[in-house]
């Protein structure tokens, strides 16, 4: 949590200047970005990608609709929402990071995705879009690295047309005792190893592990989503609470 006094913020365990929170992550990112897929899969067993399917399936996108995919990285959610909206509508993957965001534009080039989908630089918390622009926002495994998530919720909900969700799919506070110790043991003692070995980088694979714990549990990001505005707001733990998905909606 942010301190305003000291305007300092938490990147992973550590307190750093709010202000260097960006590049400290931008570095994370830059580090991680060629082998992201290779160990999205290795980390999850592959199960991230049935987490992304149910994101997709409570999305309600349909033909026509503009879709803001947010630190939407190597394309998983738009490639699916690109197929989705179809030629009459658009997907934008908007990410901070321009290594992630090459590795994207590459990996869904190569598999044919262009004519309905733009990539745009941009930070969470200062989204460059008109108000009232999107049908559907969603952000996946992104939220818990931005410094201030309440601005960047804000910047969402005014982004975001009437009528229209947001989806937020994060890591968040497994539901039993037993599967925190043990998922614990697998965050801090396998996967920086898992980093080393195939990504030559514990160190980001230690941050990632951290940023998890730091993330607010989920009655806290429900409530943080009602405070800027959204409406009809709820979550559904996934895998045990491993991961959450937030469904929040502007009226």
């Amino acid at each position: 949590m942010q301190d305003d006094q000291k305007n300092t913020t938490h990147f992973g365990f550590k307190e750093i200047p709010a202000d260097e929170k960006v590049q400290a992550v931008a570095q994370v990112f830059h580090s991680v970005a060629a082998k992201y897929d290779i160990m999205n899969d290795l980390m999850s067993g592959g199960v991230h990608r049935l987490w992304k399917r149910h994101t997709i399936s409570q999305s309600g996108v349909r033909a026509g609709n503009k879709v803001l995919d947010i630190a939407g990285g190597t394309g998983d959610l738009t490639l699916k929402f690109s197929r989705l909206v179809g030629s009459e509508g658009q997907v934008i993957l908007a990410d901070i990071n321009d290594s992630m965001l090459k590795v994207g534009r590459d990996k869904l080039a190569n598999q044919g995705v262009v004519g309905n989908v733009k990539f745009v630089q941009a930070n969470a918390e200062e989204l460059p879009f008109p108000d009232n622009t999107f049908d559907c926002i969603t952000i996946a495994f992104g939220l818990r690295n931005v410094t201030d998530k309440s601005k960047a919720l804000a910047s969402m909900y005014r982004v975001l047309k009437p009528g229209g969700r947001l989806l937020v799919l994060e890591f968040s506070k497994p539901e039993s005792e037993v599967l925190s110790k043990i998922y614990d043991q697998y965050s801090f003692r396998l996967l920086p190893t898992m980093g080393k070995l195939i990504a030559n980088d514990a160190d980001s694979y230690r941050y990632l592990a951290e940023s998890i714990r730091m993330h607010p549990d989920q009655e806290t990001l429900k409530g943080m989503m009602e405070d800027v505005g959204f409406e009809r707001t709820s979550f559904q733990n996934l895998t045990g609470g491993i991961v959450a998905l937030h469904k929040g909606f502007k009226f």
